[in-house]
C-alpha cells in the first residue's frame, strides 16, 4: 500500500502550498483543517468533534481531507487486492 502513502503525502504538501500562499486567516485554516483530515485518514484517527467548534469552512475543510484520504487507502487496497495475482486450486 505504498501507493496510498505517495498520493496522500502529495496531497498534504499541496495543502501546505495553499496554506503558505492564503491570504485570509480563514483559508489558512481551512488548508491546515484538510491536511489534518489527511493525515487522520493516514493513521486511521478521527478528530471530527474537535473541528464541529469551528466554523463551517473549516470543519467542512477537515471533513473533505478525511474522506478523500479515506477514499485514497480504499482505492489503493482495491487496486492492491486486484493486481495480487489469485492463487487458486483446480479440482
Amino acid at each position: 500500500m505504498e501507493d496510498k502513502t505517495k498520493s496522500i503525502a502529495s496531497r498534504i504538501e499541496w495543502c501546505l502550498r495553499q496554506k503558505m500562499q492564503a491570504c485570509a486567516q480563514l483559508e489558512r485554516e481551512g488548508w491546515q483543517a484538510e491536511e489534518q483530515g489527511l493525515r487522520d485518514a493516514l493513521f486511521n484517527r478521527n478528530h471530527t468533534n474537535q473541528y464541529q467548534h469551528c466554523p463551517p469552512g473549516v470543519f467542512g475543510r477537515y471533513v473533505i481531507g478525511l474522506q478523500d484520504g479515506q477514499a485514497l487507502i480504499h482505492a489503493a487496497a482495491v487496486d492492491q487486492h486486484f493486481a495480487t495475482p489469485a492463487h487458486r486450486t483446480h479440482v
